[in-house]
């Protein structure tokens, strides 16, 4: 299953997902805490808007950045 390619987060599609929209509800998490939606380079933009305007977006970074980060930090 780790070999599927992520798909966009944004209701009905089924594109590839290049980049990653780190969240964060401060009502309901602790302040370091990051839910992440996917998105296409079609839905990044209204995904980053749907969030922001909740103030709930901390940061946009493409996948591949993500994912490395993310086995860099497993390995500690």
């Amino acid at each position: 299953m780790s070999d599927e390619t992520p798909i966009c987060s944004a209701k009905g599609c089924r594109a590839d997902a290049v980049w990653v929209l780190a969240w964060n509800n401060p009502k309901l998490h602790t302040p370091e805490r990051r839910k992440t939606w996917l998105a296409c380079e079609e839905h990044r933009e209204h995904l980053s808007q749907f969030l922001g305007v909740r103030g709930f977006l901390k940061d946009v970074v493409p996948l591949a950045e993500w994912e490395s980060a993310g086995d860099s930090a497993a390995d500690g």
